[in-house]
């Protein structure tokens, strides 16, 4: 078995695969298995070739969230100091695969708690199996989910999360698509890896440069009034874009009924 806690991948295609590699212990995380996907994601941000990345997990679960032997020693060895690096080092993880220029895709094929179900709340479009189980479960354990709060509220609202963050509550598939936690729910591992290739199929077809440039506006704009400000600020950014290579090429090949060079 390949001990690595985090696996990558790259097709030629440009599909970049990360995957979770603990699945002795459900793929929880502990501070190395942070430190390797901070480490995989920084290198993707700026990785030439890569179209779209998928997050994903071996064995039965997506991630059962923090590793107890670690949260164990946090606990009763850990300085406040330490601990606050700790969690300094998840919030940067976080905050690099919520900003990664790429599209994220999360591929949860089981269990899906605290840190593990903001993993999939900090991803772009996120596909579950039926069978799939969710839990903001820190207030369980005596903590609080602080540092995945952001991502989670984003997806789900304040209503909701206040609901599922203050009970820790174990909730099923279909409840993390009613709540926009993940976007789709498909029958079984099959069908999840299907979704998976329909969804690169979809982004490969769509101009990296305008994806990245897209998910950069949803991110500054998202909760902003909609005021003078606002609306300056789109208009800036679309005159840019529409005098960029790409937006060129889309048009011209919209025209001509031909495929652009990014599509395959």
């Amino acid at each position: 078995m390949n001990e690595e806690p985090v696996i990558f991948r790259a097709s030629p295609e440009g599909v970049a695969s990360v995957t979770l590699n603990r699945p002795q212990v459900h793929n929880a995380f502990d501070d190395d298995t942070i430190a390797r996907l901070s480490d995989v994601l920084e290198d993707l941000h700026g990785a030439d070739g890569i179209r779209v990345v998928l997050i994903e997990a071996t064995g039965v679960s997506f991630s059962a969230g923090a590793d107890l032997d670690w949260m164990r020693r946090a606990a009763e060895d850990f300085t406040e100091e330490d601990n606050l690096e700790d969690a300094r080092a998840l919030g940067e993880m976080l905050r690099r695969l919520d900003r990664l220029p790429k599209p994220t895709i999360a591929l949860v094929q089981g269990a899906a708690f605290g840190g593990g179900a903001g993993l999939v709340a900090a991803c772009d479009i996120a596909v579950a199996v039926e069978h799939a189980v969710f839990a903001f479960s820190e207030v369980r354990l005596g903590i609080i989910p602080a540092t995945i709060a952001h991502y989670v509220l984003r997806a789900t609202g304040a209503r909701v999360g206040r609901r599922y963050c203050v009970t820790g509550e174990r909730f099923d598939a279909r409840e993390a698509l009613r709540i926009g936690l993940v976007h789709e729910v498909v029958a079984d591992a099959e069908a999840l890896s299907a979704a998976g290739e329909r969804l690169c199929d979809a982004i490969f077809a769509a101009a990296p440069g305008a994806i990245a440039e897209t998910k950069d506006l949803i991110a500054e704009i998202a909760g902003q009034p909609i005021d003078r400000d606002l609306i300056d600020e789109t208009a800036h950014r679309i005159a840019r874009v529409r005098t960029s290579e790409e937006a060129r090429e889309g048009i011209e090949a919209f025209l001509a009924k031909r495929r652009p060079r990014w599509a395959p």
